[in-house]
């Protein structure tokens, strides 16, 4: 099964690091990831941006709105994410549990949407295959 790993972190407690803190916390969590690759749960990850460069786009009244930043009002916000590969949600807990990160940041876990996710396949299949 494929799982979709949200990583939040409080932005505030990444700034308050050293650079030396950052790069030996990075390094640990790149070597626990390097692991999930060994052991193949490891399909794919993204960092991202800190949320101030972030838009949040919706419709409101048949308009078009963006505003800048995140939706969410909280200090905890989306860092990143991981997809994973697990027999069940039992074992994706486990492999993030061991993972470095946690000791300052959270993960949310979420099986993927494997029905919806093979019509999205099918479709950039047909779209790519139109001349």
């Amino acid at each position: 099964m494929r799982f979709i790993c949200l990583g939040v972190h409080d932005e505030s407690k990444a700034r308050a690091m050293t650079e030396s803190e950052r790069k030996s916390f990075m390094e640990q969590c790149f070597a626990y990831d390097d692991e999930l690759r060994r052991g193949g749960h490891f399909i794919d990850g993204c960092a991202l941006e800190p949320s101030q460069r972030a838009a949040t786009v919706r419709c409101r009244e048949g308009r078009v709105v963006v505003t800048d930043g995140p939706y969410a009002e909280t200090k905890e916000q989306l860092g990143g994410i991981l997809f994973l590969e697990a027999r069940d949600m039992k074992h994706a807990i486990q492999l993030l549990s061991k993972h470095p990160a946690i000791q300052t940041n959270a993960f949310e876990i979420r099986p993927a949407n494997e029905p919806i996710n093979a019509l999205i396949a099918a479709r950039c299949a047909q779209t790519v295959a139109r001349p």
